[in-house]
């Protein structure tokens, strides 16, 4: 049992060529080995069926032979003219008469050496062939010459039987060696060729382990297999990896950026204090208040990094009527943005019904709301409004701010992205608002689109799948 689980191992700790090559030479070899069996027993069946259709043959030819010749034939006829005899039987056989006390009286062609005579394997009439010998096979019967009364006895030797199966063998043999050999070249170039693509995407992600994605991942396959679907697979996932590896190392050094301008703020205000501000009360208030706003920038910096990090999960909620939670944050920006004017157009309550979290969807509109009223002229404009079909529902929320350019309409969406930077920064954004609302929209699998122009306004539209009951 242990020989069993070390072989075992063994085989396991292989190379897949090398149980490619082993193991399509042992399968094409036991083929052969089989049927080169089945062929050896057939072909020894059929020649040893022959060499006992000899006897039998052998055994009819004498039997008429004495039949024929009655009284006239005498034993000593048979030793004068041995002739008459060698014309019957095969010149490799050996015959001879005995008579009733066993004892030979006459032995013709003598190729062969008999065993002991047994009267009780004669049969009463005709002869009784015997092949439980491996040298030969005997054939022994009654016989009558006139007034003697004896026996015949055949021998026929298998020199040329196994002769012939040794030679077929041996042919066997050194054809079932040339198989074994054949397969496992056969098997060998088989793996070389076909784990050809497996060892370049080996190679592909030994470069990816050691560089990175420093270096182009390419394979040279393209046929349409399954190992050709794997590499098309490796390819799609390395590629995406590629995609989130890069935002990540962007998403690092924006973060890190980002966070260090309000760090460096308040620990300058704090070596402020510790130096001279304990003293004096107006400048310990302007740096504990810098300190404080700087801390919740930071705070909504990192709560947003991590509602990106964590919202790509798509969850099922039950649905909610987006004007009412409109209305709700709609309601929290009037008290942060008093100048404000947005209007909200009615709608049929019932038909604005999509499956989101009110959370998710209150951050989605305060965001665009938010962006709104920060690039606007005050006083800020918004109107929100509605569309529906039979699949979905579109918010559009339109304002009459200072627009975009349609170089910068594409890259809106991209993490820590601003228009105008020092307006932003100084308003509070950190470049990750619209993000969130792309993600958050995408995850209950709605769509938000964005029409700009410079000077005139921007209309943002988020499509929704309307609930179904």
């Amino acid at each position: 049992m242990n020989i069993l689980h070390k072989y075992k191992q063994y085989v396991l700790s292989l190379s897949l060529k090398k149980k490619w090559t082993i193991g399509s030479a042992s399968v094409i070899f036991l083929s052969f080995a089989l049927m080169s069996m089945v062929l050896f027993l057939a072909l020894h069946g059929w020649l040893y069926q022959q060499e006992e259709q000899e006897v039998k043959r052998t055994m009819q030819d004498l039997t008429t032979f004495f039949e024929t010749q009655g009284l006239s034939l005498t034993i000593q006829d048979i030793r004068a003219n041995k002739g008459l005899m060698n014309s019957i039987i095969d010149k490799n056989q050996t015959v001879r008469l005995l008579n009733m006390d066993g004892i030979e009286i006459v032995r013709i062609n003598s190729t062969s050496t008999f065993p002991p005579f047994d009267h009780a394997i004669v049969p009463v009439a005709g002869y009784k062939i015997n092949t439980d010998e491996s040298e030969f096979i005997s054939a022994t019967g009654q016989l009558r010459l006139g007034r003697f009364d004896g026996y015949v006895q055949l021998i026929h030797p298998l020199n040329a039987f196994k002769s012939t199966m040794s030679y077929i063998l041996t042919a066997m043999i050194l054809f079932g060696i040339g198989a074994l050999l054949l397969s496992g070249l056969i098997g060998y170039t088989l793996a070389n060729y076909l784990l050809k693509p497996l060892r370049e995407l080996k190679e592909t992600m030994v470069n990816v382990n050691q560089y990175g994605f420093e270096r182009e991942v390419q394979l040279s396959y393209k046929e349409k297999d399954e190992i050709g679907e794997l590499i098309s697979v490796y390819e799609s996932m390395m590629n995406k990896l590629k995609v989130s590896f890069e935002q990540q190392q962007q998403f690092m050094a924006d973060a890190s950026h980002e966070l260090r301008t309000p760090i460096q703020v308040v620990e300058g205000h704090l070596a402020l204090l510790n130096r001279w501000g304990k003293s004096d009360p107006k400048i310990l208030d302007e740096s504990l208040q810098t300190s404080l706003a700087e801390t919740k920038k930071m705070k909504q910096l990192i709560d947003e990094m991590l509602e990106l990090a964590r919202g790509q999960q798509l969850k099922e909620y039950p649905p909610i009527n987006i004007k009412l939670e409109t209305d709700e944050v709609i309601g929290e920006l009037v008290q942060l943005f008093p100048s404000a004017k947005i209007h909200h157009a009615d709608f049929e309550l019932k038909e604005l019904q999509v499956r989101i979290s009110p959370n998710s969807y209150q951050q989605i509109m305060r965001n665009i709301l938010t962006n709104a009223i920060r690039y606007s002229k005050e006083p800020a404009k918004i109107t929100i409004s509605y569309e529906k079909n039979l699949e979905e529902v579109m918010v559009r929320v339109k304002d009459e701010g200072i627009g975009m350019s349609k170089e910068q309409l594409p890259q809106i969406f991209n993490r820590f992205y601003r228009v105008e930077s020092a307006r932003s920064r100084d308003s509070g954004g950190s470049g990750l608002g619209l993000s969130i609302v792309k993600m958050l929209v995408e995850n209950v699998q709605g769509n938000v689109t964005v029409k700009s122009e410079e000077g005139v306004g921007t209309t943002f539209t988020v499509i929704f799948p309307l609930a179904k009951n």
